[in-house]
């Protein structure tokens, strides 16, 4: 009870400090914080018994001896160096390995009898140079009261281990481990990198769909991760008048992520400013903001190697031109629209549909679009010009997670980068995502008629056209749960324009 209570005031300064500093009213989720201090271990056994169940349901075939059912064997990844350096390569743990094991080490090893439903960890034997200079590792009994499995055991052991144990049994894999580390390991098992060397479909599909599915502790995760972004993204909007360049909102949005207990990031933070808002996957985030009108951030904290992904536009100087406005409340009606049918069932193909009907109809109503009705501005995909992204995407310990079934093939344009195509079920996670650009790169092919579908620019009016151009682009993204009854929202930042207006101008009375 006293280590619960230390940890708890521990948190309690941090945050007393964090808000000191931002002088902000806005406030971090605490009861998200207070759930995440549970002391409980990351559920492996029920995620193995999940993935059990899918694998069965693939190939029953594997289990037609149950004393002989596969056994599936993962590794986390090796430990890397730079060439040519004594420092090693950023580790990230590989996402499938945690999901049955709950580990978050390198050069380590797991096997999963599906017979006997056990679960053994293999961790790299203790090394007297790595003590020397990185003090000494968890030690097996340590390991084993922390991960959800059924023993742990060092992994000089685990070739000999295999060749007695399971001699005679289907070994499975996700992913070939081959390579001298791994015939280090596995070399006391005769044939053993051979007999492992091929991938199973199978078991990758059978992972992917349990992963697809979060379970409570997984969406507690999710929601620390989704706290933390809802803070730092605020933090950003708020230090407003400390930043003049592109490189000052991803430092400001990593400090509090970092200062909140996120050490990763879901993915490298998209900061840009004016034109560079219509590209999608921006990386240069170095630019200054003069003469520009809008801010672009999409970032997202990092928990327990579980992903956030947040984006948010608003004003640099906090008043919105009338172009940019435009645009923006119509992308935040693109989202809210969809937003509200997120529910079991409901087709994420038909929610993107709706996103595009809701730009032509608006674009008319500017009058960038003109000449057609539309249905047929519908059909000639021309707002793909514009939106030529996916609604969004699954969310989980990947940013783009798995289960999807994308069709990156589909030669239609309105759904080739559309990365949900089934429908939504109650335990998804989901990003909605909808955004406006005003890309000359993906705009112009229409307009000179290069855009493979013969249609040209006839339904644009380039003459309105010319007055968006400097918005650049509008993007509005949340992290939103399926429910069994509709959808939670993690994603607590402000989206309505006044609200953000507000925010960035008080930032700016302070300087």
């Amino acid at each position: 009870m006293l280590c619960l209570i230390s940890q708890f005031c521990g948190f309690c300064r941090v945050f007393v400090e964090f808000f000191a500093r931002s002088g902000t009213n806005h406030t971090i989720d605490l009861f998200s914080t207070i759930r995440a201090m549970k002391i409980e271990k990351y559920p492996a056994k029920t995620h193995a018994l999940r993935v059990r169940q899918n694998l069965y349901a693939l190939a029953p075939s594997y289990f037609s001896n149950p004393r002989e059912a596969p056994v599936l064997l993962l590794a986390s990844p090796r430990t890397v160096y730079w060439p040519f350096c004594d420092q090693t390569q950023p580790f990230r743990q590989n996402r499938n390995f945690f999901y049955l094991s709950g580990c978050d080490l390198p050069d380590s090893y797991l096997t999963y009898d599906t017979s006997s439903h056990a679960i053994v960890l293999y961790l790299p034997p203790v090394d007297a140079d790595d003590v020397m200079w990185s003090g000494l590792p968890l030690s097996l009994n340590e390991a084993k009261a922390q991960f959800d499995v059924d023993d742990v055991r060092y992994s000089d052991k685990l070739g000999s281990e295999m060749a007695s144990i399971f001699s005679g049994r289907t070994i499975l894999t996700v992913e070939p481990l081959t390579g001298a580390e791994h015939a280090k390991i596995l070399g006391q098992w005769p044939n053993a990198v051979k007999s492992v060397a091929a991938a199973d479909t199978h078991v990758l599909e059978a992972l992917e769909e349990a992963r697809m599915i979060k379970d409570e502790y997984e969406l507690g995760l999710m929601r620390q991760a989704a706290s933390i972004s809802n803070q730092a993204h605020l933090e950003v909007m708020s230090t407003m008048n400390l930043h003049t360049n592109e490189k000052h909102i991803h430092a400001e949005f990593v400090y509090h992520s970092m200062r909140a207990g996120s050490k990763n990031q879901s993915y490298d933070p998209i900061c840009c400013s004016g034109h560079s808002c219509s590209t999608l996957h921006y990386v240069k985030n170095d630019e200054d903001f003069a003469g520009r009108q809008l801010i672009l951030i999409d970032a997202g904290a990092e928990w327990k190697n579980y992903a956030s992904d947040v984006t948010r536009t608003f004003p640099i100087n906090g008043e919105w031109t009338t172009e940019a406005r435009a645009i923006y409340e119509l992308v935040l009606d693109m989202q809210t629209s969809c937003e509200k049918l997120v529910a079991p069932g409901t087709s994420w193909e038909g929610l993107h549909l709706l996103a595009h009907k809701i730009l032509v109809k608006g674009f008319l109503k500017l009058g960038i679009f003109k000449g057609g009705s539309e249905e047929e501005i519908l059909q000639s995909r021309v707002s793909c010009a514009f939106f030529p992204h996916g609604l969004g995407h699954m969310l989980g310990m990947d940013t783009h997670d798995t289960g999807g079934k994308a069709n990156y093939q589909d030669p239609d344009p309105m759904y080739r980068y559309l990365r949900i195509r089934r429908n939504l079920e109650s335990g998804m996670v989901v990003t909605v995502e909808p955004g406006i650009y005003f890309s000359p790169f993906l705009i112009n092919p229409y307009i000179q008629g290069d855009d493979g579908l013969g249609l040209g620019g006839k339904f644009i009016d380039r003459y309105v056209l010319e007055k968006y151009w400097d918005v650049g682009g509008v993007r509005i993204e949340d992290d939103v749960l399926v429910t069994e009854t509709g959808h939670e929202n993690f994603t607590k930042v402000p989206k309505d324009p006044d609200e953000l207006s507000a925010i960035i101008k008080k930032a700016l009375i302070v300087s």
